[in-house]
């Protein structure tokens, strides 16, 4: 055996060359990154499916997946709050995307640890990375916590899709037991215990496009959210912090009530919006009808009509309560009747003293009310005369 050969993996296979030998010192270095890596997906799939299976039950009422997913829509990007929207609405597609994404997070997890087809794993879990940028990468109360999540797991992914499994590996194992399948294209791409079937430069042109990819995408994200990059900081499109209620379509009808549309576009998942004061105001700024935390707790269930049946409008301990991503339709019963009429503008205040308006239509006009089952996309439509509207723009 020359000095540029080493051990062989099996008896009969050819001797290692001195190149393959520090490929395969490389990927036993990433040992830690596949487990760790494998681990964070598996923990995912096996928290619904066996330590916290609530998750995967429609009837919980706020461990459900359907949830999590509807406090994503407000700052999802590329369309991704219109497919989470229209999944929201159609419950067997919702139900079958959350079961098929957990198993899918189970298995690539699974097989990620066990180095079994690790390329392909490594492949998956990009995949999970980029789709869960695209929804939550915007999420995080303290700082983006989503977005670094995703960019780390896209990274690591993209490393062990390069750098393969290692000796430690059911690939590994593999290919000591059938030899042959080292000469295979097919499996060097799929499992991860051998170099790829590429020349060095095509190898090098391989890991610089990905590496161009994984910068692009993450830090393009990354300024999208938050800036810092080409632009100086900000709280971004969609604030991860601060509520922000989008008001639409405000009609005073003609029994003297209000309906208008409302949709928590902006804020923490982590806590629910409360709407202590609803004002109505004429064009003098005059306050015309009130309406307090006690009044607005004291709303019957028949004043909402929500746009989804999961996180929901609705009257709470401190007046009107929503958590993330909410949309509905709301009707406030008739105050001060005699003077309503002069009303030209309605005011929301949260628990924080934050004010969000919306200018009056005066009696019911159909062709422009929204649909007590109108979707949040409808609203969109429908919002342009809202001082919100600019909001909207920027996420469409």
């Amino acid at each position: 055996m020359s000095a540029a050969t080493f051990t062989p993996i099996a008896e009969h296979a050819q001797p290692m060359t001195e190149a393959q030998r520090t490929w395969r010192i490389a990927a036993i270095a990433l040992l830690s990154t596949r487990i760790i890596q494998g681990f964070i997906y598996w923990g995912g799939g096996s928290r619904r499916f066996i330590y916290a299976p609530s998750k995967l039950d429609p009837s919980g009422a706020h461990s459900w997946m359907a949830n999590k997913f509807q406090t994503a829509m407000p700052g999802a990007l590329l369309g991704m709050d219109h497919i989470i929207g229209f999944m929201l609405q159609h419950f067997y597609l919702l139900y079958a995307g959350v079961i098929l994404f957990s198993a899918a997070e189970l298995v690539v997890g699974l097989m990620l640890m066990t180095g079994l087809m690790t390329r392909i794993a490594a492949l998956a879990s990009m995949g999970f990375s980029v789709l869960l940028m695209l929804m939550f990468g915007w999420q995080g109360a303290t700082c983006i916590d989503e977005w670094t999540m995703a960019a780390c797991n896209l990274a690591m992914g993209t490393t062990l899709l390069l750098g393969g499994g290692g000796a430690y590996s059911l690939d590994n194992m593999f290919v000591r037991r059938n030899p042959g399948l080292a000469d295979r294209p097919w499996f060097r791409w799929m499992s991860g215990s051998l170099p790829l079937p590429q020349t060095d430069a095509g190898f090098q042109k391989l890991a610089l496009g990905l590496l161009a990819f994984v910068l692009v995408f993450n830090i393009g994200t990354y300024n999208y959210y938050r800036g810092s990059v080409l632009t100086p900081f900000h709280g971004g499109p969609v604030s991860p912090t601060k509520h922000h209620l989008a008001l639409s379509q405000a009609t005073l009808l003609p029994d003297g009530s209000v309906r208008f549309h409302v949709y928590l576009n902006g804020g923490t998942p982590e806590a629910p919006v409360h709407v202590v004061v609803a004002d109505l105001s004429d064009s003098d700024n005059h306050v015309v009808a009130h309406w307090d935390a006690a009044n607005l707790s004291k709303l019957p269930a028949a004043s909402f009509a929500n746009d989804y049946a999961y996180n929901k409008f609705g009257p709470g301990p401190f007046g009107i309560r929503a958590p993330m991503g909410a949309a509905a339709t709301v009707t406030l019963p008739a105050v001060n009747a005699g003077h309503t009429a002069d009303a030209k503008l309605l005011r929301l205040t949260d628990v924080d003293g934050q004010t969000f308006t919306a200018p009056l239509q005066t009696g019911l006009d159909r062709s422009n009310a929204v649909r007590p089952n109108a979707t949040v996309n409808d609203v969109r439509c429908l919002s342009l005369g809202s001082e919100d509207t600019s909001a909207h723009r920027l996420r469409t």
